[in-house]
């Protein structure tokens, strides 16, 4: 599946990859600006998260509460290897069943489960967003 959208496409997207989605463990791939967290953050509006909702760029991880339970969303960019994630119990969040959304997934990539989804997301020639979803 490939979509192209802007911002105000948001919900729209959002609600395409969560009713596409087959694993609850979902990846983002993307460079630094593209719109990762705000595609995440939308996409936490729509499971019903009504906590505020930033980048753990440094905590790590962070924890919402929404309709279909909890959500936990990782941004990997800060660490130096894979056993930062380890000693945070990276793991756990992966077998807890709830959803998943990891930034900079490709820094834990051995700790990762067998069946993701993956969300690629690039920036077009003319300034909207082009995203790519597979599982892996």
């Amino acid at each position: 599946m490939t979509i192209e959208y802007t911002l105000k496409d948001l919900p729209d997207v959002a609600q395409k990859i969560l009713s596409n989605v087959k694993s609850k463990i979902v990846l983002f791939d993307a460079s630094m600006g593209v719109g990762k967290t705000t595609l995440i953050k939308e996409i936490c509006k729509q499971l019903g998260v009504k906590d505020v909702i930033s980048s753990p760029t440094y905590s790590l991880v962070n924890e919402y509460h929404g309709d279909q339970g909890l959500v936990y969303h990782f941004d990997f960019y800060r660490i130096e290897d894979e056993e930062e994630a380890y000693h945070i119990g990276f793991e756990e969040y992966l077998d807890s069943g709830n959803w998943v959304f990891i930034e900079w997934p490709e820094k834990v990539h051995n700790l990762l489960p067998n069946q993701v989804s993956l969300i690629k997301i690039e920036l077009s020639d003319n300034g909207n967003r082009a995203l790519t979803y597979k599982m892996v």
